[in-house]
């Protein structure tokens, strides 16, 4: 009796952007369209908001256990955010069972987490998300109503550093249209070999759902500037080095 055959290995898929280009509501979207894509669920160090579920939104740490498990080599990537002071980053369990029963994994991190990621998935699809214009994002912003000047001077800051480092994305997506951003990213996925059905799920698998993307410290909205299509730009990758980001 012949043996069933494994199911081939997955990948690790990153999109990335500054703050105020709308990355989360298209990788919502993205799911949305694509269920063959897990979402990575993020730990944290911060307390749950109104409706949060732990395993399902965050996995939600004590201070002193995340500590625990970063000394231990449990993280992927992690950092703190500024401000907030709270810690956050993506567990080597949540991606490594996955990966080997054949699921696509998808991380929304920072510039900095992307290059620890790479460091050990290499063939990691990595697709970086920016304006258009980059005096759009001060605009988005100040439209949250959410910041302190203080608090928005810094923001800017590290945006304008990520999309120094976007060049280090093996892609690179315009979102002058939140329809067309999801079609080309949608489109990249496809073409680097997504399968059309999802793989059996490991036990250790959380139930997916739209809404299990964990949606970062701070909101996140549709922000379409224009009708033209966003230009892809694939780009090589350059060895890494150390800049760095702020979790969305």
């Amino acid at each position: 009796m012949a043996l069933p055959t494994p199911p081939a290995a997955g990948k690790v898929v990153v999109i990335s952007g500054p703050s105020g280009v709308g990355k989360t509501t298209i990788l919502r979207r993205v799911l949305d369209d694509l269920p063959q894509l897990v979402p990575s669920i993020s730990a944290t160090t911060r307390p749950p908001r109104a409706g949060e579920r732990d395993g399902v939104d965050y996995h939600f740490l004590s201070p002193g256990e995340f500590d625990r498990r970063r000394d231990a080599g449990e993280f992927l990537e992690c950092c703190r955010v500024y401000g907030r002071q709270h810690w956050y980053g993506t567990l080597a369990s949540e991606v490594g069972p996955r990966i080997a029963a054949g699921a696509w994994v998808v991380l929304e991190i920072d510039v900095e987490g992307t290059l620890s990621i790479l460091a050990r998935y290499p063939e990691a699809v990595t697709i970086f998300v920016e304006p258009a214009d980059p005096a759009q994002l001060e605009e988005r912003l100040r439209g949250r109503g959410t910041e302190s000047p203080e608090a928005m001077a810094r923001r800017l800051e590290v945006a304008h550093r990520e999309l120094r480092e976007s060049h280090r994305y093996r892609h690179r997506v315009v979102n002058d249209d939140v329809d067309a951003a999801v079609s080309a990213i949608e489109r990249i996925l496809l073409d680097a070999g997504l399968p059309e059905s999802p793989p059996p799920a490991p036990s250790t698998t959380a139930p997916r759902t739209a809404d299990s993307i964990p949606a970062g410290p701070g909101p996140s909205g549709p922000h379409a500037a224009s009708e033209s299509r966003p230009a892809v730009h694939p780009a090589p990758l350059p060895p890494p080095s150390p800049p760095r980001g702020a979790r969305a």
